[in-house]
């Protein structure tokens, strides 16, 4: 256990929130000796990174906690299964299958993967899979089971019983022809098997039978055994209600939905949880992610590209900041993770504490010495031309002759990573300039002075003889322009790594190589 005073002086948010929840829910917590966290996850389209950050953060909210107290937790993963499929997600296969389906539960829909029983069955399977990835403690619920099995029984009947006072909460909120319609209870159709939003003609608080008007057609049913199903912000506040939940984050979109709610727990008799409003993912041109369009950077594109630990820490950083979620954030992603693993063993305790490798570690971040930023590698892949990380390793141990695969791990695997990246991401973008006489000119004395170095030399030293070329050449007004041309013409960018570096590391030889190819 760390300690306290230390403790109260921790600003990394994970503490800051978890200090606040037991403060709020101090005499709740101390009556049942357990803290029961909740995420909620609607399966009508692929997981995307959003879902997999909700578990995340409340996981590194709970790691927290462990180093705090030794009070019991669980965390719930839920799924709304029961939904009734509203549209056709633009990156499922055989669509078909889904148009003709709308409006069903998503459970009651075919796999359009044709992997599993439904749709709702593959995407939960997905999700599960994507968290024990990441070694997530979690209890997983579905929406379909527990209103079939009965575990809502009781929490419905007590909505049917509290009917009246929940209505009056949620009418206001509503436009007026919605309010004429608008019942918290959504029968299951009994003739197609769709989720139905029709007005109430009858509520036998009691028994639970309901009768609602379907166009003139009476149906009758009961509101038990997943024969009904409840709307969304009443559906939430039952099932917090229902495992009595101490914790759950959300979206800032749903700030509104979780005070509403929270108001209709209190009706129901218990204390909603407390909360935690995240701001939203958004892709390259700054709209928000979306399951249905699929747009953003899936959880398998990334860790395709990335370790696990560079997501988890874009979702640590800044969780109250919009953030644009798309392939270009992970070169950057992971060179900060980098930098902080490296950091780490030289901080005191309280600084370790608030450096986000402890979160994503809980407590225990590898210790590796970091030889090269993630950037480094996919500038190296790009100029060696290769897709075989021993090459990599090769040009690796020139310049580090202590480190292997085995030694390094993290370093190994950003081989890999980075020759992904590059073929997939940087290389069909590369725009190679093709110098002029005067800039070839400048390119070949480059090279000229660059073969008289020795293999001994200071990467600074090198870095120093870059800098007289381009002087020597025109540049000595504009520098930044020379350097510039050097990774236009090699690189094809306009940015590039520190050049001294780059060639000590690279080799003397193998950097005249390149140049000359670039430049002919």
């Amino acid at each position: 256990m760390l300690d306290n005073n230390v403790i109260q002086s921790i600003s990394a948010w994970p503490f800051v929130e978890i200090r606040k929840l037991l403060k709020e829910r101090k005499d709740l917590i101390k009556a049942k000796n357990k803290i029961i966290f909740q995420t909620g996850y609607g399966p009508s389209g692929l997981p995307h990174i959003g879902t997999f950050g909700e578990v995340a953060r409340t996981t590194m909210m709970i790691n927290a906690l462990r180093h705090m107290d030794n009070i019991d937790t669980e965390l719930i993963t839920f799924s709304d299964d029961m939904d009734g499929l509203r549209k056709v997600p633009e990156n499922i296969p055989n669509d078909k299958i889904l148009k003709n389906n709308l409006g069903k539960p998503l459970t009651a829909i075919p796999d359009p993967f044709k992997k599993f029983k439904s749709f709702a069955e593959h995407n939960n399977t997905m999700l599960k899979q994507f968290l024990k990835k990441f070694n997530f403690e979690f209890s997983f619920k579905s929406s379909t089971e527990n209103y079939k099995n009965g575990k809502f029984n009781e929490s419905l009947k007590r909505v049917a019983e509290k009917y009246d006072d929940i209505m009056n909460i949620i009418l206001p909120t509503l436009r007026s022809e919605r309010r004429e319609t608008y019942c918290p209870f959504l029968p299951i159709c009994p003739e197609t098997g769709k989720v139905l939003e029709i007005p109430m003609l009858d509520l036998e608080k009691k028994t639970g039978k309901i009768i609602f008007n379907n166009d003139g057609k009476k149906i009758q049913t009961n509101i038990y055994d997943g024969n009904c199903k409840l709307q969304w912000k009443v559906d939430w506040a039952m099932r917090w209600f229902t495992f009595d939940v101490d914790f759950e984050m959300y979206g800032k979109d749903l700030t509104e939905s979780a005070i509403l709610s929270s108001k209709v727990c209190k009706i129901l008799g218990k204390t909603p949880p407390s909360g935690f409003a995240y701001e939203l993912f958004l892709d390259e041109k700054g709209e928000k992610i979306s399951k249905s369009k699929g747009n953003g950077i899936t959880i398998d594109e990334w860790l395709n590209y990335a370790s696990p630990e560079s997501l988890s820490l874009y979702m640590y950083q800044n969780p109250k900041r919009a953030k644009k979620l798309y392939s270009d954030v992970v070169p950057k992603a992971v060179d900060e993770y980098l930098a902080l693993i490296e950091k780490f063993p030289t901080q005191k305790e309280k600084d370790q504490l608030a450096n986000p490798v402890w979160h994503i570690h809980n407590g225990k971040p590898p210790n590796e010495k970091i030889v090269m930023p993630f950037s480094m590698l996919l500038n190296l892949v790009g100029s060696s031309n290769t897709d075989n990380k021993k090459i990599l390793w090769k040009f690796i141990n020139r310049f580090h002759k202590n480190v292997n695969e085995k030694s390094n791990p993290i370093l190994d695997s950003l081989t890999e990573h980075a020759i992904k990246f590059f073929k997939d991401k940087l290389q069909p973008n590369k725009i190679y300039k093709k110098p002029n006489e005067q800039e070839k000119k400048a390119l070949i004395n480059l090279a000229d002075k660059i073969d008289k170095i020795k293999d001994n030399t200071l990467p600074e030293e090198i870095q120093t003889v870059v800098y007289t070329v381009g002087k020597e050449n025109g540049y000595e007004k504009n520098l930044r322009d020379w350097f510039k041309l050097i990774y236009q013409v090699l690189f094809g960018d306009i940015d590039g790594p520190r050049m001294g570096f780059f060639i000590s590391f690279f080799g003397v030889k193998e950097t005249i190589k390149l140049i000359k190819d670039k430049i002919n």
